[in-house]
């Protein structure tokens, strides 16, 4: 039986679909929570959302501003959210979840990355300028951020 107004054509607008199954996701964490998700699509590229469960807007920029004033980097930043990260998948879904409470305890304490694994990231970022025919800056990137304001600027140089 056809029901007009409530079948619509198939839409290649994933969007929709991504944003609930976003905020079911985000039901499964405590607050203060940053989830970074990734939706695989068939043909090999992803979606990636950024989401915070409550409070963790907030603190996940704190966490920003304090590393950002201590000079952390790009190292720092993997090495302090592996130390912290749980990361489950969901069929093409993938969930990284950081409490943002004890990555900004490791912040304020000054953990840094190990130095292999900081010359590590170096190799692999001299790797990628020579193979694609560009100049490497020197040093590391900086904190790449766990909070919104640094994850949502556009157009911003690492």
């Amino acid at each position: 039986m056809h029901m007009p107004g409530l079948l619509s054509s198939p839409s290649r607008d994933v969007k929709p679909v991504e944003l609930a199954a976003v905020g079911e996701i985000m039901d499964d964490f405590g607050p203060e929570t940053y989830l970074g998700i990734a939706f695989h699509r068939p043909d090999g590229g992803c979606n990636l959302w950024h989401a915070w469960t409550d409070g963790g807007d907030t603190l996940g920029d704190q966490v920003d501003v304090q590393a950002l004033a201590a000079t952390l980097d790009a190292a720092d930043w993997l090495h302090i959210g592996d130390r912290h990260s749980t990361v489950t998948h969901r069929g093409r879904i993938r969930v990284e979840a950081y409490p943002l409470r004890p990555i900004l305890a490791d912040v304020q304490t000054g953990e840094r990355s190990p130095d292999e694994r900081r010359a590590g990231l170096r190799r692999v970022i001299d790797c990628a300028a020579a193979r694609t025919g560009q100049t490497a800056r020197p040093g590391l990137p900086r904190w790449l951020g766990f909070g919104p304001a640094l994850l949502n600027r556009k157009g911003v140089n690492v």
